[in-house]
């Protein structure tokens, strides 16, 4: 993916430094409660900057270090290849879940959106 997928920041003082924008993608993916999810687009609009794509890009780079499980598809099913880790973790924080069905992959839940998705309610400071 090229340098201008991710919203321009002026580029880092130091060649090692996180761009600006992943550093707030992994600020706002902090605040999220145990036993709640953004989708990214959800983190996107709380920023008022890039899309799903570039939100996604950072969490695929940048991700590993913070609770990256409460970053998500709109749809709700697990990030491929990461299903049990992600489960595990949703498990641990009582993160609502929809029962996967016989036809599903794996039968593999999903997560219930409607009750877990969070809003961002409760929580202003620093908010752009």
């Amino acid at each position: 993916m090229s340098q201008e997928s991710l919203p321009s920041d002026g580029g880092p003082e130091h060649p090692d430094a996180l761009p600006e924008y992943a550093e707030r993608v992994l600020e706002v993916t902090e605040l999220i409660p145990p036993g709640h999810v953004m989708t990214y687009g959800d983190v996107a609009e709380w920023l008022g900057e890039g899309g799903p794509r570039q939100v996604g890009r950072v969490m695929a780079l940048y991700g590993g270090a913070v609770p990256w499980w409460r970053v998500v598809r709109a749809d709700g099913v697990l990030l491929p290849g990461h299903e049990l880790r992600a489960l595990g973790h949703y498990r641990a924080e009582g993160t609502p879940l929809r029962e996967a069905s016989r036809a599903a992959e794996g039968h593999v839940p999903r997560l219930d959106m409607g009750r877990a998705r969070w809003d961002g309610g409760g929580y202003t400071e620093g908010h752009t």
